[in-house]
């Protein structure tokens, strides 16, 4: 499949090496001969070649990404593939500063404030907003036919209960906004102090914010107390910010048990680290 894309490009790299850290897709980074880096990006489907297409249209001028160089839409046999230049840095980690954070509040919050245009016929990316509680309960009971096969009877039970009373109490959505759905620390390029931007772009919608700020808090804002409220100053000085403490406790649970189903799509052997933690947080949450 490399060779193929390569020769799509048309590209003679100096060296090849495959992304670690990529969940759906298979991303290479090659060195050319003048000393830059670009980037292959190979989706894991038509529908998500198609969703990351349509998005380096919609954010282009108005967030930080990388520029979309060149493109093939695939054949038979391939699902497609970019070209994409490189956002100078490293993904970002927990030992950044305050200001680093509050970057990230501002890229976060500028992204969410692209909204739905009639002037752009999109196929690849979805307007989730309009039926937001229907998206939300249709991912997790799809997710919920894998993740019976994996967890205990006990706690798939728990979990489907709890769903249903926590998703009671979730307040409006707020949008419709441009979403990441994987807003992640590895998808956050950081410079030095600097945001550089941000990539990966196969899961996006519009949609509500509230299930945006899900990873980046797992992941990130959960461990230091000034680089969240670093992060929310940023992010208020682009757009309001909703009440984090009222819907994070709901899309971290659902993310849990989703990310259990995901794991037994993609392969459990494969993802078996991934698998065995969200098991054991899935039942801290349920059996607590």
């Amino acid at each position: 499949m490399l060779n193929k894309v390569l020769e799509q490009f048309r590209l003679q790299p100096i060296s090849v090496n495959a992304v670690e850290d990529s969940h759906s897709s298979t991303v290479y980074k090659c060195k050319l001969f003048n000393g830059e880096n670009v980037f292959i990006k190979i989706p894991y489907s038509k529908l998500k070649f198609q969703r990351e297409l349509e998005a380096y249209e919609i954010l282009k001028e108005q967030v930080s990404i990388p520029n979309l160089l060149a493109y093939w839409s695939g054949d038979e046999e391939y699902p497609g593939a970019f070209l994409l230049s490189e956002l100078k840095g490293n993904p970002l980690t927990t030992n950044v500063s305050s200001a680093t954070a509050f970057q990230v509040g501002i890229l976060h919050a500028s992204m969410h404030n692209i909204q739905p245009s009639n002037a752009t016929t999109l196929t690849g990316i979805k307007n989730e907003f309009i039926n937001w509680s229907s998206f939300v309960e249709n991912q997790f009971y799809s997710f919920a036919e894998d993740v019976r096969e994996v967890v205990d009877e006990a706690v798939y039970r728990k979990s489907i209960e709890k769903f249903e009373e926590m998703k009671r109490s979730l307040p409006s959505p707020d949008g419709p906004s441009f979403i990441h759905m994987d807003f992640r620390p590895a998808n956050i390029i950081v410079d030095g102090n600097n945001v550089s931007g941000m990539i990966d772009f196969e899961s996006v919608r519009f949609g509500s914010t509230e299930t945006d700020f899900t990873k980046l808090y797992r992941d990130f804002l959960s461990f230091d107390l000034a680089l969240y409220q670093s992060y929310q100053e940023g992010y208020k000085s682009i757009r309001p910010l909703i009440d984090l403490e009222v819907v994070l406790p709901f899309y971290l649970f659902t993310d849990t048990f989703n990310s259990i189903g995901w794991c037994k799509r993609r392969g459990i052997e494969k993802n078996a680290l991934f698998l065995e933690k969200n098991l054991a947080d899935l039942k801290k949450i349920v059996l607590s």
